[in-house]
């Protein structure tokens, strides 16, 4: 069974104009035995010594984090936190009469929220999960593989008037679902940028839906709306804050908790979660393809893309809709797709930054053969964020049996087509 740590949580939460110099992540440094493992899971150099070349470590400038968390779950001495929770604002808001609240949970969490209850690594548990939002009060659940469908809409049809020359912005282009991946990007290679998608993640989608929208379909008003997005990323906190993400005219995410802090909520208000029946989210903003699930995967977001991509530019149906040459789990991956009425389609699937630079730096010299590339901060993708359930073996310092769960709950991830 996997662990959740003790919630670390801020008595006021972060506002928007102050994001950049927030600590999302941070070293413990009475626990921190300088073993220097943050240090090689860090893509960006944010964590070093406290005093030169020794010492217990820190983040340096929370400008350098992308906020992806990996150092925090990689860490053999649990002594890396989270520095932001909006638990206590959330039960505050459940309990308000005058409060709608409003969940929205990302793919990857119900693959990962059963193991704290028990369940084998990777078990799907999205029907007890959306009981659970209910017992815990949430007024509404409004999944967020639901956007994750219209990202692909949105990014599918990009990436196609991009080919045509419909619009015109420069090839290749790249996902931009991923918050750490955007971030890396903006801070360090700010000249791709006009590569990026336009399109906003999907809970970036879903959040302002949930004030717009969704206000009219229940006849709330948008301003009694709380809407909680639910991750398995750190790195989420970050993005829900972004000055920019309040195109409803409010805050499009009022709060955001992990796979982890939500097991824990669930905890805290004593339900059985074992017990509860399987239960749907509302349909209004909570319906959803197969392409939505696999997100959650590195691989997942090129793959739905790619189907949506074929069927419109060829004008068949696809007979098969796994594309697995674009599935991936560390590393690398390239593959070519044979489009009818286009020709070869060229594409690249990352997993970890480490392995992104590379790439980027091939797109920066124009030397890129692809046209669309997907970038996951973390290896293997979701499923392994930074915000999900923390290995026992991890907190008693062996890294072997970690590593090798991690494998096996990637491949354990459900195939839906």
């Amino acid at each position: 069974m996997r662990q959740i740590e003790k919630v670390s949580v801020l008595s006021n939460a972060p506002r928007c104009e102050d994001s950049d110099n927030v600590y999302f992540v941070q070293v413990d440094a009475a626990k921190c035995e300088q073993c220097g493992e943050c240090e090689g899971r860090c893509a960006t150099g944010a964590i070093q010594p406290r005093n030169g070349d020794e010492g217990p470590r820190t983040v340096i400038d929370p400008a350098a984090c992308i906020n992806c968390g990996q150092c925090l779950v990689n860490c053999p001495y649990g002594a890396i936190y989270e520095g932001v929770s909006f638990v206590n604002e959330i039960f505050a808001a459940l309990k308000n009469p005058d409060t709608v609240v409003v969940s929205m949970p990302a793919p990857a969490v119900r693959y990962g929220l059963g193991e704290p209850f028990g369940y084998p690594i990777g078990t799907y548990v999205g029907g007890k999960m959306f009981a659970a939002l209910r017992k815990l009060g949430f007024d509404y659940i409004w999944d967020n593989q639901m956007t994750a469908d219209v990202t692909i809409l949105e990014e599918g049809t990009e990436l196609i008037h991009r080919l045509t020359g419909k619009i015109k912005k420069p090839l290749p282009q790249f996902t931009s679902c991923c918050p750490g991946w955007i971030k890396f990007a903006e801070s360090f290679y700010p000249e791709l940028i006009p590569h990026l998608s336009s399109c906003k993640s999907p809970i970036g989608m879903l959040g302002p839906l949930s004030k717009t929208y969704g206000a009219e379909v229940t006849g709330v008003e948008a301003k009694r709306i709380f809407s909680v997005s639910i991750m398995p990323c750190i790195a989420k906190k970050y993005e829900a804050l972004r000055p920019e993400m309040a195109d409803s005219g409010f805050r499009d995410i009022d709060a955001t908790i992990t796979t982890r802090e939500l097991a824990y909520m669930i905890k805290k208000a004593g339900i059985d979660f074992n017990s509860l029946p399987e239960e749907e989210p509302d349909f209004d903003l909570g319906a959803s393809t197969g392409a939505a699930t696999i997100f959650g995967n590195s691989g997942g977001v090129m793959e739905a893309a790619l189907r949506y991509a074929y069927e419109v530019v060829s004008g068949e149906k696809l007979t098969v809709p796994d594309i697995t040459a674009v599935r991936s789990h560390k590393g690398v991956k390239e593959a070519t797709v044979k489009i009818p009425s286009f020709g070869e389609l060229k594409v690249c699937v990352v997993s970890g930054l480490d392995n992104a630079v590379p790439i980027l730096e091939a797109v920066k010299s124009g030397k890129s053969p692809y046209h669309f590339i997907e970038v996951m901060t973390c290896p293997g993708g979701c499923v392994n964020g930074g915000g999900q359930p923390l290995f026992p073996d991890v907190r008693a310092g062996s890294l072997f049996k970690s590593i090798v769960a991690r494998m096996n709950r990637r491949f354990a991830m459900r195939k839906t087509a």
